[in-house]
């Protein structure tokens, strides 16, 4: 890659990915040690951008130091290509960048995301950057940013064992519907950002780099690829996922999916839609399988998404 590589489109009165070359370095060096250390925070200072606090600016951050004019972009929040937070944030990257973007999971180099894994499973050479609003797992259990630091060097997580074993006996299971604690490496627990329990076995042994970056609170952590990621888990109350059993989406028909519920206010009804809408439009297409087709086994494993 030449220096002249690295120039915004012309337009655009920023530099390339808009934050400067000092401030690029001084996160990759932190995703550096993430890497080097699965599910470990590391601090980064976090500079501002044009966009509010709260809404993608850690995951914003990494995109902006890692991504270079050859690379394919995608943002989704919650799943979905053309929410107001997705369509903001591609169009500040586009227009500092000039990169080409896509809404198929798979020609994506950098997936950035809200809240969700893409259904079809990212494969070496792709980086998936989350968006974390609250990087440490301890903070229900431990108020202190002190006491959780020596909680994590010393592997002491008693009391996060103990608030699980408080939510199975108040609710007859652990009620976490999304953020989940997953122990990294054998080692540290992390907050796996709120992605839903259904994108968590996605994180294990996955092929792809994913990154974690959360601004407000300056931290950026990362799951290396084929790392092991598993949930916490009782051995009499294992770890499940969201059950959608005798649900389909209403515009493509998958039932292997996440499923978002979907309510109708002009007939008062709901439905569920894939939450994944990039993959929903591959199967309304014929690039992917649908589920019958894939069930039926006349269909190879590239050509439903595999």
């Amino acid at each position: 890659m030449k220096l002249d590589d690295l120039v915004p489109p012309r337009s655009s009165p920023y530099n390339f990915a808009f934050l400067d070359e000092g401030a690029k370095r001084e996160i990759r060096r932190a995703l550096l040690k993430a890497v080097a250390i699965p599910g470990h925070q590391v601090p980064f200072a976090s500079p501002e951008l044009p966009i509010a606090r709260g809404w993608g600016t850690g995951g914003l951050q990494v995109t902006m130091s890692l991504i270079g004019p050859q690379d394919v972009l995608k943002i989704i929040d919650q799943g979905c290509d053309g929410s107001v937070n997705a369509v903001n944030l591609r169009k500040l990257l586009v227009a500092t960048t000039g990169v080409r973007t896509t809404y198929d999971s798979r020609e994506a180099t950098l997936l950035q995301s809200r809240h969700r894994l893409p259904e079809i499973p990212m494969q070496e050479g792709q980086i998936a950057v989350l968006q974390v609003p609250l990087p440490e797992p301890l903070r229900l259990v431990e108020p202190s940013e002190v006491e959780t630091r020596r909680m994590h060097a010393d592997g002491d997580y008693a009391r996060m064992w103990v608030s699980l074993y408080e939510d199975v006996v108040q609710n007859g299971a652990i009620s976490l519907a999304s953020g989940y604690p997953c122990r990294v490496n054998d080692s540290y627990i992390m907050s796996p950002s709120p992605i839903p329990r259904w994108d968590i076995r996605r994180l294990n042994q996955s092929r792809q780099l994913t990154l974690l970056g959360a601004g407000r609170e300056k931290r950026v952590y990362a799951v290396p690829p084929y790392t092991s990621v598993q949930p916490l888990e009782f051995e009499d109350m294992p770890f499940t996922v969201e059950d959608f059993s005798g649900m389909s989406c209403v515009r493509c028909g998958s039932t292997d999916t996440f499923l978002d519920e979907i309510y109708d206010e002009a007939t008062g009804t709901s439905f569920r839609a894939c939450s994944d809408t990039g993959y929903c439009d591959l199967v309304r297409s014929g690039q992917v399988a649908s589920p019958a087709e894939r069930d039926s086994g006349r269909v190879p494993a590239e050509a439903a998404g595999e």
